[in-house]
């Protein structure tokens, strides 16, 4: 069976697996038992199942990613288990799926649904350099993550909404994160910084973390691509900007790349020390970056095959079957962050020490995109047929079955 097939076969099994309220992908919650909450992890999961509608047709992944939000926006666009006050970016990242929902469905409440989102951010904690603090609870601290949860959202709303008011500002706390938490010896970037110099993890002097985290480079990587994409012409100068961050951060990148499988290890740098290992949530991340920036044009159009390779070693080596027939991604980091209750520290053994989880969404949703990163290139190369009976880039309707309500989201 063909990669394709398999992980068409690998969606539909953690689609139908899955309700709002017990989610077959979100391993944290899992683990934690506690109950789902609007969160950046099924944020992440239901946006690929979109933009699967979207290359597939099969109507299906709509009617699910539907249900699913849906069963979180009330009719006046209230967020059932979200408090904007927390303050947390990470909850921005489900926001993005409003803008193609509402687009999609027409339904006002997601439209509204925005709006609730947006007023979070205009609140947020800043930074004395201008940027977002990362949570409430992480007072002064930029992450790279964050820029992923946030800034297309906040772009995206901006140009939709504001008359682009506010777009600088987002060009802004890019310009801030490459000022400041890169590293010009390696070209990488720390997985943090805090602006006060108060944090145990930091250097007093400079602020950052000790370390190079494979999940949030490729969150920044995708920040920089996804927010490239929604720049309108009239910031080309601003553009210009992102375009070449992201081609320095993937130049910086290559010489850390296995050769065998064309992942990255979960501490970027450091690839011969053990216990260190091929991660595949920031591998997957990096996988769609390259491939979507070849295909945007933000990115030379050979990363398409660098992406697809690293594609394909994820596939055959982290995605299999098991004995009783149900497939597993495997070598997914479930979290890593710094300080909090938790003595996270950000050494090389803390990332070493945080667990390693199969068929978590911060694996799973990437990889799904840079699936889709695949069909979009062979639809404009013609290996696909648009005109087929199933949808552009789809030899059979991998989701044909879902019925709102029957199965999956809308499942009771």
């Amino acid at each position: 069976m063909g990669c394709n097939a398999i992980l068409d076969r690998y969606i539909r099994q953690l689609i139908v697996d899955s309700t709002p309220e017990a989610p077959a992908w979100n391993i944290e919650k899992i683990k934690s038992g506690a109950p789902n909450t609007w969160n950046y992890i099924d944020g992440c999961m239901i946006k690929a199942l979109i933009e699967l509608y979207e290359i597939t047709e099969s109507p299906g992944y709509l009617a699910f990613a539907d249900d699913y939000i849906g069963w979180f926006v009330e009719e006046d666009g209230t967020i059932r288990h979200y408090d904007p006050e927390e303050y947390n970016l990470d909850n921005v990242n489900a926001g993005k799926t409003l803008y193609k929902l509402y687009e999609l469905t027409g339904r006002e409440k997601y439209r509204r649904a925005m709006d609730v989102v947006y007023g979070q951010l205009e609140r947020q904690p800043r930074t004395k350099e201008g940027n977002f603090w990362h949570k409430v609870i992480y007072p002064h601290q930029v992450w790279l993550d964050g820029l992923y949860m946030a800034q297309p959202f906040y772009m995206q709303y901006e140009l939709a909404f504001h008359d682009r008011r506010a777009c600088s500002d987002s060009f802004h706390q890019f310009c801030v994160v490459r000022d400041v938490m890169r590293d010009a010896r390696n070209g990488l970037y720390h997985h943090a910084y805090d602006s006060s110099r108060r944090q145990f993890w930091c250097d007093p002097v400079t602020g950052l973390s000790q370390n190079f985290w494979l999940r949030a480079e490729g969150w920044f990587a995708m920040a920089l691509v996804d927010t490239w994409e929604l720049m309108p012409a009239s910031m080309s100068w601003e553009r210009d900007v992102l375009r070449q961050m992201l081609q320095d951060l993937m130049d910086a990148m290559g010489p850390y790349r296995d050769p065998a499988t064309g992942m990255w290890h979960q501490v970027i740098n450091f690839p011969g020390i053990a216990p260190n290992y091929l991660e595949t949530s920031g591998s997957a991340i990096f996988a769609n970056a390259l491939m979507k920036g070849a295909r945007l044009g933000a990115l030379d159009a050979r990363c398409y095959d660098l992406g697809r390779e690293t594609f394909d070693g994820i596939c055959s080596t982290c995605l299999s079957e098991t004995g009783d027939g149900v497939l597993a991604l495997e070598n997914i980091c479930l979290v890593a962050g710094l300080g909090n209750t938790e003595h996270r520290e950000g050494t090389f053994d803390y990332y070493m020490r945080e667990p390693v989880v199969r068929n978590d969404a911060k694996g799973v949703a990437p990889l799904v995109l840079a699936y889709i990163e695949t069909m979009r290139h062979d639809l404009l190369g013609g290996a696909c047929d648009p005109a087929g009976p199933a949808g552009p880039c789809s030899c059979e309707d991998p989701f044909g079955g879902y019925e709102p309500g029957v199965n999956g989201a809308g499942a009771r």
